[in-house]
């Protein structure tokens, strides 16, 4: 078994999210993933189980415990397979459910399943802002959960010193995140109509913070387009991991059709051993 160390998002080793790559799973139980997973210790490991000659099944581990998908560690992925075996497309089975991947070298675009929001309830959205420490958010986008493969709260900043601003309590988030079965929490902040930046607190993986959520990314654009809050279609651009020093360039793609799923594009660097 191999595990392989590439950061997604970034063409540069000490930018993007750093996830591990296991290109081939086969006999691995889930004690051992998560035991490796562990041991990595970055906020996700993908164990790819090959199927045939372009994809297979993917699971994805935290630190701490299974995600049912998680978007830089499957651009990661992505990558690195087409590196070992050639560029092209990949159909790979995760927990939430199929995910198409087109690769080039260095760079991937995946496909995520079909958004969806849903309202929070006002008593979460309130123990939301304290677990943030947040008192203020940008009402032009309201606060909602956002799915593609995995829920995430979009919560908007209303200037970008308070998105800078990441102080919250650890126990008190990671807490109400397993109540709601989150994985993140989307903090945004919108600096154009299609430029975002982004933040994600991943307490429940053991992690304070993503540097970039591929994941997050696509339930926001999901959220973005069933809300109307851009025209469709259109790309957007997210800067995330400035903040941490590890700056990260997703690029996400809208189709006008609300059923489809959201794409995704990234690059991705193999990281020194």
């Amino acid at each position: 078994m191999e595990i392989l160390r590439y950061s997604a998002f970034s063409t540069d080793p000490a930018g993007g999210n750093p996830a591990g790559v296991v290109l081939d799973a086969t006999g691995l139980d889930d004690a051992k993933m998560q035991a490796i997973a562990a041991e990595v210790g970055y906020s996700e490991t993908a164990f790819l189980f090959p199927e045939g000659q372009a994809g297979g099944r993917i699971r994805y581990f935290s630190p701490l415990a299974e995600v049912p998908f998680c978007g830089h560690a499957t651009i990661a992925t992505a990558v690195a397979y087409a590196e070992r075996f050639g560029p092209g497309p990949l159909d790979l089975r995760a927990n939430a459910g199929d995910i198409h991947v087109d690769t080039t070298p260095g760079t991937a675009t995946l496909r995520s399943v079909p958004p969806a929001t849903r309202e929070i309830p006002a008593d979460v959205r309130a123990a939301l802002l304290r677990a943030l420490r947040w008192d203020t958010t940008d009402e032009a986008l309201p606060l909602r959960a956002a799915y593609a493969g995995a829920w995430h709260p979009v919560v908007a900043a209303p200037t970008r010193e308070r998105l800078a601003d990441l102080d919250y309590d650890v126990p008190a988030l990671r807490d109400l995140m397993a109540a709601q079965d989150w994985t993140t929490v989307a903090l945004v902040w919108r600096e154009s109509p299609t430029v975002f930046h982004a933040r994600n607190p991943f307490p429940p993986g053991g992690v304070y913070e993503d540097p970039a959520t591929g994941a997050a990314a696509a339930a926001f654009g999901g959220y973005l387009r069933e809300l109307s809050l851009v025209e469709t279609p259109t790309t957007l651009t997210i800067h995330q991991g400035a903040d941490m020093g590890r700056p990260s360039l997703l690029t996400v793609a809208l189709d006008a059709d609300p059923a489809t799923g959201i794409a995704v594009t990234g690059t991705a660097v193999r990281m020194p051993d």
